[in-house]
């Protein structure tokens, strides 16, 4: 550590690489914190969670039961052991709750005074988050796998929806109507990414074994369809060509930098693309287990070197190097199948949640010297009077 300051006060060192190490011990040394609890309100499986960006600071929660929920993640006790408290929910008895499991939840990118969620009762909703009260309710065919706003769009305020109709709808919010629809998928689609490097760049995952890359500016047809033999070229003649895996791909993730789309199948296989010319790059994560019917939510980290990757697999989360694919750790605690995890940059932390209506932080396990310097704090601040800096307390005396 101090290596890397003198080396940064010196001018030798990327101002930036101090951060990017220590993001990445941080990540690396992730583990559940028997201190951190996220209140237990779910009484179904819980599919999708969703921190916004503005603050980091609050979660959304969307379960098979319906319900959703809204955390505070802050500490306010100044305790290393608090929970996080549900600040409010929509539950069973609202009139606005939906009727079948939430699939997917989303905060509005630059405002957490609005969210999004869809169902398998065929809405997509738009919520006022002062009021819990619906803005606009989109009404589809059929069953809403996934929905995406783009984290950076200035030119659009458009909604990638995915349902079991093959044809992926884009809703407005500034109409509220759906205005496109972008047709090429044969089955359901489980899963819309908008790119974080173009706003006018979509991905999607379909039961069709699919994935294709839209440029929604374009009225005719993707910009390219994933191929799983593209990157190596002795393959690509003799097998089935564009598909990205054997199977269903139910989970479509982008790189913080864009750069990257990785793809989770029912196949087992994790895959990683070049998101610019869609070739596979042929990174081998292993066996990547995966047998969920619905869209799997899955998350990269961001601000480390090397990055990496979190994959929900059975009841625990693997952690792969992105660019190696090496296995680096197994994170385990729950109790059932995980169904969703989300990282937290700007604390390295992982929240994950399962069919055990449980979602469990992941946190980073302290230094050495960190772990004193709390404990000296507690010490100090128990002591009372004496935690006050001596030149900041009342030197008169009663006769003065």
């Amino acid at each position: 550590m101090l290596g890397f300051l003198t080396a940064r006060q010196a001018g030798l060192d990327d101002p930036l690489r101090l951060r990017r190490a220590e993001s990445t011990r941080r990540v690396l040394s992730l583990k559940l914190n028997p201190d951190r609890d996220v209140d237990r309100i779910h009484g179904n499986g819980i599919n999708t969670i969703d921190i916004e960006a503005i603050e980091g600071r609050y979660m959304l929660s969307g379960g098979a039961d319906g319900v959703i929920v809204i955390y505070d993640l802050e500490n306010y006790s100044g305790k290393p052991q608090y929970t996080c408290k549900a600040v409010c929910t929509v539950g069973r008895s609202s009139q606005n709750v939906h009727k079948f499991s939430v699939e997917t939840v989303q905060w509005y990118p630059y405002d957490t005074g609005m969210f999004v969620s869809s169902s398998f009762d065929k809405t997509m909703k738009v919520w006022d988050t002062e009021t819990l009260k619906p803005a606009e309710v989109f009404e589809f065919e059929g069953n809403v796998y996934s929905h995406h706003l783009s984290p950076i769009a200035r030119k659009h305020s458009l909604i990638a929806v995915g349902t079991k109709n093959p044809k992926i709808q884009l809703c407005d919010l500034k109409s509220g109507s759906r205005i496109h629809v972008l047709q090429g998928h044969r089955a359901e689609v489980l899963s819309v990414r908008w790119s974080p490097r173009y706003e006018h760049i979509l991905a999607t995952a379909s039961a069709d074994s699919k994935v294709k890359v839209w440029d929604v500016r374009r009225a005719s047809g993707s910009l390219f369809t994933l191929d799983q033999h593209s990157g190596d070229k002795s393959k690509a003649s003799s097998e089935a060509v564009n598909t990205a895996h054997n199977g269903r791909v139910n989970g479509l993730c982008f790189t913080g930098d864009g750069l990257y789309l990785l793809t989770t199948g029912t196949d087992d296989r994790m895959r990683l693309w070049n998101s610019a010319t869609g070739e596979n790059t042929l990174v081998n994560y292993g066996k990547v287990c995966n047998d969920s019917r619905k869209r799997l939510q899955f998350t990269v980290s961001r601000g480390c070197s090397p990055e990496f990757v979190f994959v929900p697999c059975g009841s625990s989360i693997a952690v792969y190097a992105l660019h190696t694919g090496e296995l680096v750790t197994m994170l385990r605690g729950h109790y059932n199948n995980v169904d969703c995890c989300e990282f937290h940059p700007d604390y390295q932390e992982l929240y994950s949640g399962g069919k055990d209506c449980n979602i469990l932080a992941w946190v980073p396990a302290l230094r050495a010297s960190d772990v004193e310097e709390e404990l000296h704090c507690a010490n100090t601040a128990a002591a009372g009077q004496s935690s006050v800096n001596p030149a900041f307390q009342d030197a008169w005396s009663d006769e003065d």
